[in-house]
């Protein structure tokens, strides 16, 4: 659904602080204002309905889209109510139909600021995304300054711009006096009016034509600010782009190869979309309706403006702003905490460590799992062979951006070039899982389904987990012979996101813990045999596959594995504020257990465990569990009739298997990923930029994603709707023929 905005069409909502405070009365003050209005009430009930007054006391055009006749709240009144998208969609339809007939229209809302609507949405939420400016009307009655304050804030927790505020003048209450304060104080424009004469049985229509005569040009100058408030808005707009590309430094971006026309400007987001700004609509809505393909770097999960989570983010910041954690606790870091350890079923895990982001959250768990295995081998500080351990992982993983975790990768494109990266490891190849030409395959191994590939009871006992055990052991023993000593296992359970979303075969990846698990690292250690442990600490980087990204609570239940450390972020907070938390066994807590301050994890942050992330974080849970238990993604299940599915449909990804610019695909819980073939593979590889140019370039709607390299991948949110994933699906199709 686009937002509106339009250069010659100033739209307007206006919304109550409370029923009966005048919402119509100002509404045909507004439109008397003009020579061109335009009035369109959405939703009007009882007998005497808002546009018919209007249409009597004023010269614009007015309409009512459904009307029902008992005088009580909509989602009471509706019979057969019709369904959000539908309202929303009439309401846009009739706002574009005047685009040319009027220059100012005021879109009247029913009740105040959270009475339901037609289906019992709460109307703030209903009209969002919409995203009209808005102008409310406040309570001049006894109790009307908290009600009216409440109706403000709630509308800019949800993100509406409130451009002014109108109230009629109570002699008595003089509730216009205190309110005027509080608004100018805010810069919004505010204005009192004279209160209407009171409803008569007779003579009413000569009263209020007579009150609308004396109030005559009262508000132009207020009509006149808002025109030009519309017109600030859209030119902040058309220079953002060339600001930004004077100001920003931009992430993963070569400079050199961007313009200013490159940039794109959003001005809002609801949902899966971005409300995209485009200059070139100078006579059309200058605001296109863009999926949010990458889920906004894979954070996305509960939908963009999501309420709930505004809320809790506002209730945290009111109880605490930011507070200190080290020595102290607050309730929202300790409910996360005790909330994330139940969620993740790891008997292993009993300690939770707050980080800012996956990176950070990552350092921690390097640290944590080295400190461990020093202790476990008895290896010193103090001896040179001894500080020269290295970790194990897959090759193509990414776990951050900083120093220490930039060394636990490979070198790549994303390291090389970094003057002090190292490299302090060992990576294993591995096979990936695609589907190509309709069938599931691992090398030449073919499955009949995805629930085949993650069936790790029988493959255990496979000819392949044979072979992938005696490799994986033969590489290791070399390795030690080599004198080479590692600290740590690094895995990204199922999906290497980064490194090209390389599905690794789930076999592979649970036969590399096993193996490393019962390995003895320490070949040459004075520790006799009988008392001597073995393994490694296995890390699992959970940033982008936890949390229901895959379709499951956490990745590691695809492998059937218990790590000893897993790190969260991303999906944590359902896509609102950067939080990670590192969850550790006790066996890693007591590592660094000693009298000495110095032995202690001396790692964090300022803002460690901000209560804004952290309450966010439990109420991002509790919606994904809730969504869980009962069976939201159903018919997404239904689909693809196994035990592993996909928001993105199964037919999609077998016909896109069968194109032949396709080398595979496939697709996972809200993940969809096709790689396509190319002489240059990886993250240096131009081929999929044609295609998500023309995702980009969609008529209905459009697609904003990202690449890597030969791999397009798009991702939705948990709470992507069946028909608008459908709909993304036919869009990408076409731009394949």
């Amino acid at each position: 659904m686009q937002a509106i905005l339009r250069r010659g069409l100033h739209a307007h909502q206006v919304y109550g602080a409370n029923t009966n405070v005048g919402k119509t009365v100002v509404s045909t003050l507004l439109c008397n204002a003009v020579p061109n209005a335009g009035f369109l009430k959405p939703v009007s009930t009882g007998d005497d309905a808002d546009h018919t007054h209007v249409q009597r006391f004023s010269k614009g055009i007015t309409k009512c889209l459904y009307e029902f006749d008992e005088p009580i709240s909509p989602h009471l009144a509706a019979v057969s109510p019709p369904s959000n998208k539908e309202l929303l969609s009439s309401i846009r339809s009739t706002l574009t139909s005047w685009s040319k007939k009027v220059d100012f229209c005021l879109v009247e809302t029913a009740g105040g600021v959270h009475s339901p609507g037609p289906d019992g949405t709460s109307q703030a939420d209903l009209y969002r995304p919409l995203r009209l400016p808005v102008i409310l009307i406040a309570d001049y009655r006894l109790g009307g300054i908290s009600s009216s304050v409440s109706a403000y804030e709630s509308l800019k927790m949800r993100g509406y711009d409130v451009h002014a505020v109108l109230v009629f003048q109570d002699g008595y209450y003089r509730n216009h006096e205190y309110l005027g304060d509080y608004f100018t104080k805010r810069g919004i424009q505010f204005c009192s009016l004279p209160l209407p004469p009171p409803k008569k049985e007779t003579g009413d229509v000569d009263a209020m034509t007579d009150y609308y005569q004396r109030e005559s040009g009262s508000l132009t100058s207020l009509v006149e600010e808002l025109k030009t408030k519309n017109a600030e808005r859209i030119d902040q707009l058309q220079s953002m782009a060339e600001r930004a590309h004077s100001t920003i430094w931009y992430p993963f971006t070569q400079h050199q190869n961007l313009d200013s026309k490159d940039i794109t400007v959003i001005d809002s987001a609801y949902s899966d979309y971005f409300q995209t700004f485009d200059p070139k609509a100078e006579d059309e809505n200058m605001l296109s309706s863009s999926f949010d393909g990458s889920a906004s770097w894979w954070t996305q999960g509960l939908g963009h403006g999501n309420p709930e989570l505004a809320l809790s983010a506002a209730y945290a910041a009111g109880r605490y702003g930011h507070v200190i954690l080290a020595g102290t606790v607050h309730q929202p870091a300790l409910e996360l905490a005790e909330k994330l350890l139940r969620h993740v079923d790891n008997p292993r895990l009993k300690r939770a460590f707050f980080t800012d982001n996956g990176s950070t959250g990552m350092e921690a768990a390097v640290k944590m799992a080295l400190r461990a295995s020093c202790q476990q081998y008895q290896w010193k500080l103090s001896k040179p062979e001894d500080k020269d351990i290295g970790i194990l992982g897959l090759k193509g993983s990414y776990h951050g951006d900083t120093m220490g975790v930039m060394d636990c990768s490979e070198p790549s494109t994303f390291n090389e070039r970094v003057e002090w990266y190292r490299g302090r490891g060992y990576w294993f190849d591995f096979p990936v899982v695609k589907m190509t030409k309709g069938t599931w395959q691992v090398e030449d191994e073919k499955f009949s389904s995805l629930d085949k590939v993650f069936d790790l009871d029988t493959r255990l006992k496979s000819e392949t987990a044979d072979r992938y055990r005696e490799s994986i052991t033969s590489t290791l023993n070399s390795l030690l012979a080599q004198g080479r000593r590692f600290g740590a296992l690094i895995v990204e359970p199922v999906i290497l996101g980064a490194g090209g979303m390389l599905f690794a075969d789930p076999l592979f990846q649970r036969t590399l813990v096993d193996v490393v698990r019962s390995f003895d690292f320490d070949t040459l250690s004075t520790v006799p045999a009988e008392s001597k442990t073995k393994g490694l600490p296995v890390i699992f980087d959970e940033v982008f596959t936890g949390l229901y990204r895959l379709g499951r609570g956490t990745s590691a239940s695809f492998l059937n594995v218990h790590p000893d450390i897993s790190v969260h972020a991303k999906l944590l907070t359902g896509g609102l504020v950067p939080l990670s938390v590192t969850l550790a066994s006790e066996e890693i807590f007591e590592a660094f257990a000693s009298h000495e301050k110095a032995d202690a994890l001396l790692h964090g942050h300022s803002y460690t465990a901000h209560p804004v992330g952290c309450q966010v974080a439990v109420d991002s849970l509790r919606q994904m569990a809730e969504m869980d238990s009962s069976g939201h993604w159903k018919e997404y299940q239904q689909d693809w009739k196994d035990g592993i599915w996909s928001l993105w449909s199964k037919s999609l990804v077998e016909r896109m298997s069968h194109h032949p610019s396709v080398d595979g695909c496939f697709a996972l819980g809200g993940v969809l990923s096709i790689e396509l073939k190319d002489t240059t593979s990886g993250y240096n590889s131009n081929a999929a930029q044609t295609i998500q140019q023309a995702l980009l370039k969609g008529t209905e709607s459009n697609v904003h994603s990202r690449v890597l390299g030969n791999v397009l991948y798009l991702m939705a949110s948990l709470t992507a709707k069946k028909d608008e994933i459908r709909q993304i699906e036919s869009l990408l199709e076409s731009c394949f023929k």
